[in-house]
């Protein structure tokens, strides 16, 4: 009997004992009364459909069902009647192994997988945030998907015979595109305004690094011109490819970059006359800055309260920027000095010492007397010993005497070998040319 059943009966009986209910409609009362004890009403009206026997779901239907997405780190989810598909996103420090437990697959189907000719190079070494498309029903293994690359895709399935494996290819194209900007804000926004990537923006500093310090040297008005492989896939675009040359004016000065693939593969930029910009030594140590502080033999030091000469450039940055090595080198201190707190010095030879200071850490290669290459990450900015606030410091001595980082005349490298001129120059002459053409695609390189 429902709560509300007694409530209403004693209402009907009481309207009937006052005479205001005719006799028509208290038959009708009964009728109600009646469902209210039995906890139904007499009258329904259904709003489901009428499910026939061919209407009935199957179980295609039940196979064709949408992928469940979930991440490798989510509570397990599979489907217990028909086949389910569940698209994996792998995390850190997951293996195959582990994702199938989680997912309570059978580790003997994994095991066929791995034993299946050239596939268990292919399972190895998930990388986080890629997808895995796996396909089971009841636990059962019956198809696998992994992208090993932008143009492969290894796909496995189950037949009656067991596993097979394919690699799928899906080749790409490389269309050469030029774009060209000026800088109002930044090189990132311009870069992009212009109708290419972030990445095109980060080679194109790479590229000029040796010549143009980007984090001071960058002004209103400098402007670029990039002529690039825009990768495309089936038609669509995936992503900014190599750049093939290069012009940035900065401050009215032009520079020239193309680049050069040798008969060995060796792949590197070089100004028109065949010269390396490649120099032994970076402009700055760390990627779009800003100079918080510069090279001042009379400068007021913040926290000593007095004239203190300041040897090097301070550059602001986060904590935990990456600081890299202006060039090659082997490190010959890396730990607490003074004022300068966590610090990093590196001989570069031939006089030559650069020294990192206020670090918050230090890389996992950085020990006394290893070798480093230009670029390479050494530690990460912070704020330790005498700072105000989270920058790295930067100091460049040449035969103990302390120079400009922003303004010393970095050593020059090697020009292209004399064989390889007639080489280098019948195979950039076409790329140089574009950044005088028409903005826009051009052709279809491969």
């Amino acid at each position: 009997m429902q709560p509300s059943a007694k409530p209403g009966i004693f209402k009907l009986a009481r309207a009937f004992g006052q005479g205001r209910m005719p006799w028509l409609q208290v038959a009708a009362c009964g009728v109600l009364a009646f469902g209210w004890f039995y906890g139904r009403p007499i009258f329904e009206v259904s709003h489901k459909p009428a499910v026939s026997k061919k209407s009935a779901p199957s179980k295609v239907a039940a196979d064709s069902a949408a992928p469940i997405v979930i991440p490798a780190t989510a509570p397990t989810q599979s489907a217990s009647l028909g086949l389910a598909t569940i698209e994996v996103i792998v995390s850190r420090n997951d293996t195959l192994d582990r994702i199938f437990r989680r997912l309570q697959l059978s580790l003997s189907d994994l095991a066929s997988l791995r034993n299946l000719p050239g596939v268990k190079a292919h399972l190895d070494r998930l990388r986080p945030g890629e997808a895995l498309m796996l396909q089971h029903r009841d636990g059962k293994l019956v198809g696998f998907e992994r992208q090993l690359s932008p143009s492969e895709t290894l796909k496995v399935v189950k037949d009656d015979g067991g596993f097979l494996a394919n690699v799928l290819e899906n080749p790409l194209e490389a269309r050469v595109r030029t774009v060209s900007g000026v800088i109002d804000r930044s090189l990132f926004e311009a870069v992009t305004d212009s109708g290419a990537h972030e990445p095109t923006a980060l080679r194109l500093a790479e590229i000029f690094a040796w010549d143009i310090d980007f984090v001071l040297d960058i002004q209103r008005g400098d402007s670029f011109t990039v002529t690039y492989e825009q990768v495309m896939q089936d038609g669509e675009f995936v992503k900014d490819g190599s750049i093939l040359a290069a012009r940035f004016v900065n401050q009215g000065r032009e520079y020239l970059a193309v680049r050069y693939v040798d008969p060995t593969g060796h792949e590197g930029y070089y100004s028109p006359d065949g010269k390396s910009l490649r120099k032994a030594f970076l402009r700055a140590p760390l990627e779009f800055s800003r100079v918080s502080s510069g090279f001042n033999t009379g400068r007021f030091h913040p926290i000593l309260n007095r004239i203190r000469a300041h040897h090097g450039t301070d550059y602001a940055a986060p904590s935990g920027t990456p600081v890299r090595a202006s060039g090659d080198g082997r490190i010959i201190f890396a730990g607490i000095k003074g004022g300068y707190g966590n610090v990093v010095e590196i001989d570069h030879g031939r006089g030559v010492v650069t020294r990192y200071g206020h670090l918050s850490r230090f890389a996992g290669i950085t020990r006394v007397g290893r070798k480093v290459d230009q670029g390479s990450v050494i530690a990460f900015v912070g704020m330790t010993g005498l700072a105000t606030g989270p920058h790295l410091h930067y100091e460049y001595q040449l035969n103990g005497v302390y120079k400009n980082p922003q303004t010393v005349k970095l050593p020059e490298t090697v020009p292209i070998d004399a064989q390889l001129r007639d080489d280098f120059m019948s195979k950039t002459q076409s790329s140089l040319a574009s950044l005088d053409l028409p903005i826009g695609p051009a052709l279809v390189a491969r």
